[in-house]
């Protein structure tokens, strides 16, 4: 297959950086955006302010609001958010070719049936070639130019090696995998504990608090991960491990900053409300909580989360009970 053009469907702060480095790095890109004045900013003035601030968008990048106008590109990246892919893939899917490459670049659970976006893709797209994007990654970062790496994968792995080599370059290293599930649940499951990681920060409670929380958050996801059926070696790279480290290290993350506004005694409510963004580990909480307890996985920092997120307990009491667990083996 050779891929001469992209569409990327979801013009928030990734999807605009996914086609900003690809345009940078002379692809042919459309993004799709269902904003008219997202779209009417990105064609006129080059930029998307009301995601993507601050960044000058190359002025050969165009968006259209017409789902059938990026349906006819070789590859499409599906970037629009977790809880609304199943409705943008209903829609796209009448304009699209049998066997069209689509690759998810979305993190998280669908909050009501608790599918990952690959099973919500294969739902309503069920003849498309499915792939998937993640990988440590900040959307300014990546439309900067700045060097990131990334992990694509397909269930046929000579596919996901050729679109590392033909959509990646210089300064977007793609490595190829056909561990599909555990690559999605790596970026799925690191959001919620990157919430929790920001609680630590907004609450004081110090480096070494820190630390814990993230080592035992990364148990956390390993177990979830080997229960659905992810590849250990996909978990300790870079679209499980590494993209660990950097949504819980850094107020770039918007699901850690939430944490930190939650530690530092702000409502969810009001947080959410300033956002224009959406906070992927707020909604899929629940489903990776409910998936935990069908498959009898224990993740009492998921668990700790979802209750905060859901108004059922403080984050005084959150903390608090996660510290009056008894003692155990690490392993």
């Amino acid at each position: 297959m050779q891929i001469d053009s992209i569409g990327v469907v979801g013009a928030g702060a990734w999807g605009t950086a996914l086609a900003q480095t690809l345009r940078l790095a002379g692809r042919d890109v459309l993004l799709w955006a269902r904003e008219p004045e997202t779209v009417e900013a990105i064609n006129e003035r080059h930029v998307n302010g009301l995601f993507l601030p601050g960044i000058a968008l190359d002025p050969g990048l165009c968006a259209t609001p017409r789902l059938a106008d990026v349906a006819s590109r070789d590859v499409l990246l599906m970037v629009a958010p977790a809880q609304h892919m199943r409705t943008v893939a209903r829609e796209l899917a009448p304009h699209l070719r049998p066997g069209q490459v689509l690759v998810d670049c979305a993190k998280g659970i669908e909050q009501a049936s608790g599918k990952l976006m690959g099973e919500v893709l294969a739902e309503e797209a069920p003849a498309a070639t499915l792939g998937v994007l993640s990988g440590p990654s900040f959307a300014a970062d990546v439309a900067r130019g700045l060097p990131t790496a990334l992990t694509i994968a397909c269930a046929d792995e000579a596919l996901g090696r050729q679109l590392a080599e033909q959509i990646g370059y210089r300064q977007l290293r793609l490595y190829w995998s056909s561990d599909r599930l555990g690559v999605e649940i790596g970026g799925a499951v690191k959001n919620v504990l990157a919430i929790a990681a920001g609680i630590v920060a907004g609450k004081g409670l110090g480096a070494s608090a820190h630390a814990a929380l993230v080592a035992r958050g990364f148990v956390e996801l390993r177990r979830f991960g080997a229960a659905l059926g992810a590849r250990p070696e996909t978990l300790m790279g870079l679209s499980g491990l590494g993209d660990l480290i950097l949504t819980c290290g850094s107020r770039q993350s918007r699901n850690m900053s939430l944490g930190i506004a939650l530690g530092e005694g702000e409502r969810l409510e009001d947080i959410l409300a300033a956002r224009r963004a959406v906070t992927e580990g707020v909604y899929t909480a629940a489903a990776v909580v409910r998936l935990a307890r069908e498959k009898l996985i224990e993740m009492p920092i998921a668990e700790a989360v979802n209750a905060i997120v859901e108004g059922r307990t403080s984050v005084d009491d959150a903390i608090a009970g996660l510290l009056a667990r008894p003692s155990k083996a690490e392993d």
